[in-house]
């Protein structure tokens, strides 16, 4: 191996738990109306299973189409620009990343500290590395995290949109980050959370896929194509397993 590719949140960064409540927020709020204007049965978003199943790792719109399709819900699409009170995809996406935005800005961003080590140790070792993340927040976050320094290339979800990338589970992103370092997929790992994004690895043909379990779901990242499952980065410096 000779290049690192690695998702952001939840494998560098510690805001997956800001991205799922922003998302059951969301997701809540929507299906309180809904259930009030149909008479449905409110039944609220699950923080554990919808979000690790249809929404972690993929973009905004897809999260949110995905989510909606395991309910039975379909609404219309509209367009990117749509605003967070659009009866849209698009403007429930963008009402979530307001309430993201508002968290990251009150919390900050914090780091896993064994990530960070292992950063450095593939810096050391003359390891490629490139962070490829579904957020369209990708630079503030990498910047707020300060891992400026230990990364060289990154895809996020607006490089995605300008490239007209497919997002998790698909491969593009992935492919576009081994693009950007000039690496052959054969000779970069995959560092991935998220089972759409463990998915996307292994499509892409990449030579290694991590798959990093911070919520109790190894089975799930191995079914999915990982070749090993850690609970943190540094396992790999103790075990000597790394790419």
């Amino acid at each position: 191996m000779t290049a690192c590719l690695f998702d952001l949140d939840g494998v560098l960064t510690q805001t997956a738990r800001v991205h799922n409540a922003a998302w059951t927020e969301t997701f809540d709020e929507f299906l309180r109306q809904r259930a009030a204007a149909t008479g449905e049965p409110y039944r609220p978003f699950d923080p554990g299973p919808d979000y690790n199943r249809y929404v972690d790792g993929r973009p905004r719109a897809d999260g949110v189409r995905t989510f909606l399709a395991s309910r039975g819900i379909v609404l219309p699409e509209g367009s990117p620009d749509d605003p967070p009170e659009a009866a849209t995809v698009n403007g429930i996406g963008n009402r979530k990343n307001v309430l993201l935005l508002k968290e990251l800005r009150t919390r900050g961003v914090d780091v896993y500290p064994g990530s960070v080590t292992y950063l450095k140790a593939a810096a050391a070792a003359g390891l490629r590395r490139a962070v490829v993340t579904a957020s369209a927040n990708g630079r503030e976050v990498v910047a707020a995290a300060g891992l400026e320094p230990l990364i060289e290339e990154r895809v996020d979800g607006l490089v995605a949109r300008a490239q007209g990338l497919r997002g998790k589970p698909e491969p593009d992103t992935f492919l576009a980050g081994a693009r950007m370092l000039g690496v052959d997929p054969s000779r970069a790992a995959v560092f991935e959370d998220a089972l759409a994004g463990v998915a996307a690895g292994r499509a892409g043909g990449f030579g290694y896929v991590v798959g990093v379990d911070r919520v109790g779901q190894a089975d799930e990242l191995r079914a999915h194509g990982a070749d090993v499952v850690v609970r943190d980065l540094s396992e790999l410096l103790d075990e000597g397993r790394g790419a």
